[in-house]
């Protein structure tokens, strides 16, 4: 059970622009020649190091260093698949691999309580850190998402791999998918999904080994890799004063091809969305759990890159946004592509309207989280709010697709749902309410209306308040469940700053794709409910989507979730409780 008191929720941890590039790595170091066949027919994986040695940056400003020492797990002989899920939220996660030998399919369970979330094989990886005395300074387990930035380990692998480009951490993930393609390697830095060690600057020897849990249960081989580490002490004011502006570029925290970034990364990668509690991010650098894809977002911030402290706080002061130099591209394969919006149709549906036979979505609500609560500070002294972030999700078998068309003059546009065959051919169209543009900061977007509604419901789940937030962009914030009919591992418009228009756009197209959901966090305007007048005691958050059934589903009977909550204090120093939801133990 989770007890917050009063706190102003945090505005300051919006997602980075992730820019870690991969480590190109040979051919040379994987056991399997190209051409290699075994008859085995379960994947044959490795561990290797990229390079014999790395260079990591503790900054002064906010010490502590970030131990991505550039080790991969490869995967030969086929991919290594997982596929992870649980029945419901009073069931425990069960993972199993998934073993494909030509036109054959068998799955294999995997031990109960190897993995108890969604975020990867805790414990992976075992790190003992020496000094140049031979002293042993460090050891600790990492975990490892196999959706971790990944490239290519020889020339005829696969040119893209299918699997998704990050592990879910939004706490009420219901199934998700893990690979490391065949012929490909997964850098195996769990990144911030861990804290960043101390150490003195200095060189260091590093030995890295894959748990032997692990190796039993894969067949990986016990080959443990040496990596020599260098730790530079830095300062950003020493370095500003000697003019060295553009350092962070190249050398911060020991990625290259990292830039500076700022608060206005908001705007892209779902961060208009709003930022969460001050929870530390728990995606990974390298892992494609930058604002690219679905980190999960609400209270779970994505993963900004290992930038040190100095440089966040330059680029919050700037105001200004500067992309990352990242991407794919010549030995480079980072996993930040950024995810375009969905181009609208050119024009308004002409002919009648109708709603054929065709497969649907089927929207869904998870229960709130991220749930604190504050008062109402300067700008609304005297009250009382309790803030929470949510999440509708689009359980398929159909994606949901929404154009919005403006006419000349008019602040609101007329919205339509779009209706596709089997072979994505647009087959019906159905009006289906308006959109209209929202200018209030952490939005400034087009938000298409009655999308969902947030109700604060008493223990006897009457309703007593309502939020005021009634409008949403729609975007791909989060991985909910990769595991059902149709889900897009690769979902498109991941990136508000394409996929909600802007103040003077003509038409707009939002969409919610199968297995992802839509969070929007605690800190943004609307997001909460007024509770100065109520008394204290036991109360139910609903999130509940599709209130109006304006839009077309295939089940309009599981669009409403309940979170407990039980609110106590007194007025300007009110408390809330949030007991667990079944085994879902997250505020």
């Amino acid at each position: 059970m989770t007890r917050l008191q009063k706190g102003r929720p945090s505005h300051l941890n919006r997602p980075y622009l992730a820019a870690a590039a991969a480590v190109a790595v040979v051919a040379g170091v994987v056991a399997a020649a190209p051409d290699a066949k075994s008859e085995e027919p379960t994947p044959k994986l490795g561990l290797i190091a990229a390079s014999t040695s790395v260079t990591l940056d503790s900054w002064k400003e906010d010490p502590g260093v970030y131990l991505d020492l550039g080790t991969y797990l490869t995967s030969e002989n086929g991919a290594l698949e997982l596929k992870v899920t649980r029945k419901s939220y009073k069931d425990p996660v069960v993972a199993q691999q998934i073993l494909r030998n030509g036109k054959k399919t068998r799955t294999r369970t995997l031990p109960a309580g190897l993995v108890n979330d969604f975020a990867g094989l805790p414990d992976f990886t075992r790190i003992t850190l020496t000094d140049e005395a031979g002293s042993t300074v460090l050891e600790k387990s990492e975990a490892f998402c196999p959706n971790n930035a990944s490239g290519r380990v020889r020339p005829d692998a696969p040119a893209n791999s299918k699997y998704p480009e990050s592990c879910p951490t939004n706490p009420f993930t219901l199934g998700s998918v893990w690979g490391v393609e065949n012929g490909w390697a997964s850098n195996t830095y769990s990144g911030f999904y861990t804290a960043p060690v101390q150490l003195a600057a200095g060189t260091y020897t590093a030995e890295i080994n894959v748990a032997e849990k692990y190796r039993d249960l894969f067949g990986i081989a016990d080959k443990p890799q040496t990596v020599k580490v260098v730790v530079r002490e830095r300062s950003w004011e020493d370095e500003e004063s000697a003019g060295v502006r553009g350092s962070a570029k190249t050398t911060a925290s020991g990625h290259s091809a990292h830039a500076e970034h700022d608060a206005h990364a908001e705007h892209s990668a779902h961060a208009g969305h709003g930022a969460g509690a001050d929870t530390p991010a728990p995606g990974a650098v390298t892992s494609g759990a930058g604002p690219s894809y679905n980190a999960g977002h609400g209270p779970y911030p994505s993963a900004p890159p290992a930038l040190p402290w100095a440089v966040k706080r330059k680029a919050l002061e700037r105001q200004a946004l500067t992309t990352a130099e990242a991407g794919d591209g010549p030995g480079q394969t980072d996993g930040s592509r950024q995810a375009p919006g969905a181009l609208p149709n050119a024009k308004r549906p002409a002919g009648k309207a109708s709603v054929p036979d065709v497969p649907k979505p089927d929207l869904r609500s998870l229960p709130a989280y991220g749930i604190t609560v504050s008062d109402g500070y300067e700008e609304v002294p005297g009250k009382d709010y309790l803030a929470f972030s949510a999440n509708v999700w689009n359980a398929g078998p159909a994606k949901l697709v929404v154009d919005g068309f403006r006419s000349p003059g008019k602040e609101v546009m007329d919205a339509y749902q779009y209706f596709y065959d089997a072979d994505g051919t647009q087959v019906g169209y159905t009006p289906t309410g308006g959109m209209e543009w929202d200018p209030r900061p952490g939005h400034e977007h087009w938000h298409f209306l009655d999308f969902a509604s947030y109700r604060l419901l008493t223990a006897d789940q009457k309703e007593t308040v309502r939020s005021g937030k009634e409008a949403f962009c729609l975007a791909n914030t989060d991985a909910v469940d990769y595991t059902v009919k149709n889900a897009d591992w690769h979902p498109g418009n991941t990136d508000l700053s394409t996929a909600c228009g802007q103040e003077n756009s003509i038409s707009v197209r939002e969409v919610l794709d199968v297995g992802s959901g839509d969070t929007y966090t605690q800190d943004l305007p609307g997001q909460s409910f007024d509770i100065t007048d109520l008394p204290n005691g036991t109360y139910y958050i609903q999130v509940l989507a599709n209130p109006e059934n304006r839009l077309k589903e295939t089940d309009h009977s599981n669009n409403s979730a309940l979170r407990e909550v039980v609110l106590g204090g007194e007025k300007g120093a009110r408390t809330v409780t949030v007991p667990p939801h079944h085994l879902v133990d997250a505020n």
